[in-house]
């Protein structure tokens, strides 16, 4: 008697790699001041259809100053196009970026970095806006600081928020 083969069973096919990010982020140098009207207006042109260029995404960070970042699949070409129609864009950057260089501008900083205890502090909102006070604690989770008054007599502490004071001069510069 002979043994029948036992049947083998199909091999399940490969699953499909995992789609590779291959999109282009070009820095697209503007008039200064005008980062955010640049990317409105390249906002503006994609949502009227005046152009068939795809973008992906739009990004205007407070640190780099005179640029926008644009993320496209599309070639440098295309972009240099789109510059020429956007007012106040000026030229493409030479290169292109990744998102590995750029990743840091999409980490959104605490309101209250940059200001250590001692250092001197504008109100710029609130009942005390236009007094200078000088800051006795930060909050980072709260995003609050705590000063007591320049000028005043009697040192009172007063916690505000972060963003309702301008650094007027830090430990450092003294």
């Amino acid at each position: 008697m002979t043994a029948e083969p036992t049947p083998v069973s199909p091999v399940p096919p490969v699953p499909a790699a995992p789609e590779v990010f291959n999109n282009r982020i070009f820095a697209i140098k503007t008039t200064s001041k005008q980062e955010r009207t640049v990317a409105d207006n390249i906002l503006k042109a994609i949502e009227t259809k005046a152009t068939d260029i795809k973008v992906t995404s739009i990004i205007v960070p407070n640190e780099l100053q005179g640029y926008v970042l644009v993320e496209t699949p599309e070639q440098r070409n295309r972009i240099e196009q789109l510059v020429e129609m956007i007012a106040h864009a000026r030229a493409v950057a030479k290169g292109q970026t990744t998102l590995a260089e750029v990743g840091h501008f999409l980490i959104p900083k605490p309101v209250v970095s940059g200001i250590d205890e001692g250092t001197i502090v504008e109100l710029i909102a609130g009942p005390f806006k236009g007094e200078k006070a000088v800051v006795k604690r930060v909050d980072s989770a709260k995003e609050e600081i705590t000063v007591e008054l320049y000028e005043s007599v009697v040192p009172i502490p007063i916690t505000v928020r972060g963003d309702n004071v301008r650094v007027v001069e830090k430990i450092s510069d003294r």
